[in-house]
């Protein structure tokens, strides 16, 4: 039998009656057990994500399958075989906490990476775009998002004014309200680094690539009625879904693939390769296969190892670097400082966020500092030092410089940018059942909101396409007709 103790060791007698002055009399002060116990439990809740707070993982391993050392020097895809471990979290962007798992929304697909030179965080979304390619405007979107500071209602005005005044915005939009905007499960879903990175290979070239992970149990997914459906029996279909198919060993798969550009090619292309809003085409660069990882061990506990897993564009290894995406360039620090503020500075020390390497640093102290010092020496806890055993940088990590200059401005990022002709041709892939949910989907996202919004976004979609504008005109009208035979 394993005996119960106090949080400092103490074996305790009785967990089940309070110290008191009798069976009548008031309770007493020394009983230090009952106060450690609420206390505790004044604390166990810490701040939830501000985006993605709803979220479902799981721990699994990636294996090479391809070689594309051409084209980086990162050990993680140094040979064909090589395995290495991850762990996964899967989320809703703007529900909170306790939100159903199947509402309409784009979904965050991050992958920790646990290499030998330090973990590699792939933090992106199940959509290859997102709704903004500056971030200064990021603050303002998610506030669409969230509750009405009156109402504390979420609201479809906010969010369609916003839209319909950021045209920039249509292509993810298109994505949210098609088929794929309501994926069944987690498992049902492609995962993408949206942004666009570098690669740096042996020879110190660089290259741009975008991150594809395609599902390979297929895409599924819910209607708004069948959605409706599912959240009235269970607000946690993903969180049964994803835990259950990994309990009963049917372990869910994704194969890697990369978009490889040229450096030079980013002063070619008719579109900017570094813009969020932006995908680019196939045809041009062609998705090449990497490797594959699949989802194996559920998490023993799930705020320890998913509630505390943080994930940051920060973490990067040799041979993997940034771009100068803008929108990338800040959620590489808005990302770990979420993290410093949610969990504590010294975030990245626990066990789930840890990396399996080695690790010198010379942070000091803070908040639940339990480590010590990582400099490699006890007199090194400044640097430079003249201390041979204390860590040192090491130089020859040195990434090429960019071949990109320009002048320091704030770029007006809606002046000369076409942010119809994407969105076109995803909708001109659709056949014609998709077309109508994605124009009724759309329609009854924009119920409730006031007309001159609506006419304004309307715009928006006929200048992607008069089929497009006429189609969600066509469903709202079939939903105003309901409407008054209800009546």
């Amino acid at each position: 039998m394993k005996r119960l103790t106090t949080t400092a060791g103490n074996p305790i007698a009785d967990n089940q009656n309070s110290l008191s002055a009798g069976a009548r009399g008031p309770l007493l002060m020394q009983d230090y057990q009952l106060l450690e116990k609420l206390a505790h439990q004044n604390r166990e809740r810490i701040p939830e994500r501000v985006v993605h707070a709803k979220g479902w993982g799981a721990f699994g391993t990636f294996k090479v399958t391809h070689d594309i050392t051409q084209y980086t020097s990162a050990k993680l895809f140094s040979e064909i075989g090589k395995e290495t471990e991850l762990v996964a979290r899967f989320s809703t962007v703007a529900g909170e906490l306790g939100a159903a798992d199947n509402e309409r929304d784009v979904r965050g697909f991050s992958l920790k990476f646990y290499t030998e030179e330090g973990n590699w965080d792939m933090v992106g979304n199940n959509t290859p775009v997102f709704f903004l390619r500056d971030p200064y405007k990021f603050p303002d979107f998610i506030h669409t998002q969230k509750r009405h500071p009156k109402t504390n209602l979420r609201s479809a005005t906010a969010m369609w004014d916003y839209w319909s005044l950021s045209p920039e915005a249509l292509h993810q939009v298109t994505i949210l309200m098609s088929d794929r905007g309501c994926p069944k499960t987690p498992m049902h879903m492609n995962g993408y680094g949206s942004h666009t990175f570098s690669f740096i290979n042996a020879s110190n070239e660089r290259f741009w690539v975008k991150f594809h992970f395609k599902t390979q149990q297929g895409h599924d997914f819910y209607t708004n009625a069948e959605s409706a459906e599912k959240i009235g029996q269970t607000r946690e279909g993903y969180q049964e879904s994803l835990f259950g198919a990994i309990d009963n060993r049917h372990f869910p798969k994704w194969k890697m693939f990369v978009q490889i550009m040229p450096e030079e090619d980013a002063d070619k292309t008719p579109y900017n390769p570094f813009d969020l809003t932006k995908v680019w085409p196939h045809g041009d660069y062609p998705l090449i296969p990497v490797g594959e990882f699949e989802l194996n061990r559920n998490a023993e506990n799930y705020f320890a190892e998913i509630e505390q897993a943080a994930y940051s564009p920060s973490n990067i290894i040799p041979g993997i670097g940034h771009s100068p995406d803008k929108v990338l360039q800040a959620r590489v620090f808005s990302y770990a400082d979420a993290h410093r503020y949610r969990l504590g500075t010294h975030y990245e020390a626990l066990p789930v966020n840890a990396p399996k390497c080695p690790v010198h640093h010379y942070h000091k102290d803070g908040n639940m500092n339990f480590m010590g010092q990582k400099t490699g020496h006890v007199d090194a806890y400044y640097e430079p030092n003249s201390i041979d055993e204390a860590a040192k940088e090491d130089p020859s990590y040195a990434e090429p410089p960019l071949k990109i200059s320009g002048d320091a401005d704030r770029y007006n990022h809606r002046d000369g940018n076409d942010d119809y002709g994407q969105p076109r041709a995803l909708h001109d892939l659709f056949d014609a059942d998709q077309k109508a949910r994605l124009y009724m989907n759309t329609a009854e996202a924009m119920q409730g909101v006031p007309e001159e919004i609506i006419e304004r976004a309307l715009g928006h979609y006929d200048l992607i396409s008069k089929e497009y504008g006429g189609g969600i005109r066509a469903a709202r009208a079939t939903l105003s007709g309901a409407a008054q035979a209800a009546e």
